[in-house]
């Protein structure tokens, strides 16, 4: 059976690098982003603060499938630029991050090689002051009751040491829980077990519990 990933690796908050080789500067910014019109924002941010520079590569990465990915040269010869900038996200091990480095030409041509060293170090300067942060992906349950019920679902949800995300009480109740994939049909049978006051054994994926309705919602991280 395929082992569930349920978890990784991002960066806490924004971050800057500088790295000088031969004359260029090559300035670094790295971003926690969620989306592609994340990183389209930050990358006009940065274009426009460096304006009069000719070169704005990047790279970022989006998600745990590894399939949402760019590196982008931005004018330098292919693959000097985008490519280690990647590199440099995958030594680091996150994800939902963008890297941008600005390029300024300091009059001595640095080649493939040089460049290529120089983008890497650059994003290297920025990743390794950044702070990461794990990060769990789940699926949220909403848990709904009524007052009369509530003392005994709460402690259920307390000897669980379920992860409540919201809570909502008026004319009835309502209690937003995040499960980790990875542990999400064990704990909804256990859930249910113990607000059922019966083994383990007695309930299933099609049991309900009268008095709380459990309705799974959209798949959050």
């Amino acid at each position: 059976m395929k082992e569930i990933r349920d978890q990784y690796h991002t960066i806490s908050s924004s971050t800057e690098g500088l790295y000088k080789e031969k004359g260029s500067k090559f300035y670094a910014y790295a971003f926690n982003v969620k989306n592609e019109e994340e990183v389209e924002k930050k990358l006009i941010e940065i274009r426009d603060i460096h304006h009069k520079a000719r070169h704005h590569c990047y790279a970022y990465e989006i998600g745990i499938d590894g399939n949402r990915y760019r590196a982008n040269d931005d004018g330098e010869p292919s693959g000097t630029a985008g490519k280690p900038i990647l590199g440099q996200l995958h030594s680091f091990e996150v994800t939902d991050v963008l890297v941008i480095v600005v390029r300024y030409f300091g009059g001595t041509k640095l080649g493939a090689s040089g460049l290529i060293s120089a983008y890497k170090e650059a994003a290297k300067e920025a990743l390794k002051i950044a702070e990461k942060k794990e990060v769990v992906i789940g699926n949220p349950y909403l848990l709904n009751f009524g007052y009369d019920h509530m003392g005994h679902v709460m402690n259920c949800i307390k000897n669980l040491d379920l992860d409540i995300l919201e809570k909502e009480f008026t004319d009835t109740c309502s209690v937003l829980i995040n499960i980790r994939l990875s542990k999400q049909a064990v704990l909804i049978q256990r859930l249910k077990a113990i607000l059922l006051d019966v083994s383990l054994e007695q309930v299933n994926e099609e049991t309900e519990v009268p008095f709380c309705k459990i309705i799974k919602q959209e798949q959050l991280h």
